[in-house]
């Protein structure tokens, strides 16, 4: 009931318990909302750009990226770690929201989304032994199209038209291993198994590193693809709305320097 003194209406006063109830629903309200809106993004053994650090966190470019965009939008990125191939088909069946570093290509359009080029292209790059490059100096990939050299490459991973071009060709597509892991790729090379591995010009020149394997791999000038890569989202767990803000939240991180930072992080300044 309410009752009027004068010209102002009394409102009905809660009990203490339900204020104090309501109080707090109020107060945990930005974090429930946060709560309901969760993202799957993949990661896996890919330095710099996603790697499991030493005291167990994971970290690098892209994971830190997709952090900062999602808390922007007032989500929670959950991280699953898949190789490649296995990472395209979960974004298929909606299993995976989120794929970072994706090229955009028309069988993938049919499921999924694409943020757009906002991120700086990095190059995938042709890696080759010591041996390998004396002997074959060359300045593009199809220059190796009437040779003998053996080609090491990832699975479900596009590398540009160069590799198009010379995958055509049924000598050379015989003589290229294809794996889904590239560390294997790199011990192959290490053995004389195989003379060349394209790799991001980043995730290369880390990997080689690690592994001890500097003197023996050398980066080339013969940039494979430059092509940017995007961000790409599962159609079936995300609508065109999300993809927008996303974008925008990541034009936004590229504008004011965040980007730029989280890569110095990983990827010194030449």
């Amino acid at each position: 009931m309410t009752i009027l003194i004068g010209a102002v209406a009394a409102r009905p006063v809660l009990p203490g318990g339900c204020l104090a109830l309501v109080l707090v629903v109020l107060a945990c309200w930005p974090s429930l909302a946060a709560a309901e809106c969760e993202k799957s993004v993949r990661w896996d053994d890919d330095p710099p750009f996603s790697m499991q650090m030493p005291n167990g966190d994971i970290a690098g470019i892209d994971v830190e990226l997709n952090r900062a965009v999602l808390e922007h939008l007032d989500c929670k990125a959950t991280l699953h770690k898949l190789p490649w191939a296995r990472a395209l088909r979960e974004l298929e069946l909606g299993r995976l929201d989120i794929l970072p570093s994706a090229f955009r290509r028309p069988e993938r359009e049919k499921f999924a989304h694409f943020s757009g080029a906002v991120i700086p292209a990095s190059h995938n790059i042709l890696f080759m032994h010591e041996r390998a490059l004396a002997k074959w100096p060359v300045s593009r990939l199809i220059d190796l199209r009437d040779t003998e050299f053996r080609l090491g490459a990832q699975i479900r991973v596009y590398y540009g038209s160069d590799f198009q071009e010379v995958m055509n060709d049924p000598e050379f597509a015989a003589r290229v291993t294809i794996l889904a892991k590239r560390e294997n790729l790199w011990r192959m090379l290490d053995r004389g198994r195989i003379d060349g591995v394209i790799a991001n010009e980043h995730t290369g020149a880390y990997e080689i590193r690690q592994l001890g394997l500097g003197r023996q791999i050398k980066a080339t000038k013969v940039v494979v693809s430059h092509e940017p890569a995007e961000v790409a989202f599962s159609k079936e767990s995300n609508d065109p709305d999300f993809v927008r803000d996303y974008a925008e939240a990541l034009q936004q991180l590229v504008a004011d320097g965040s980007y730029k930072q989280i890569v110095r992080r990983y990827v010194p300044a030449q």
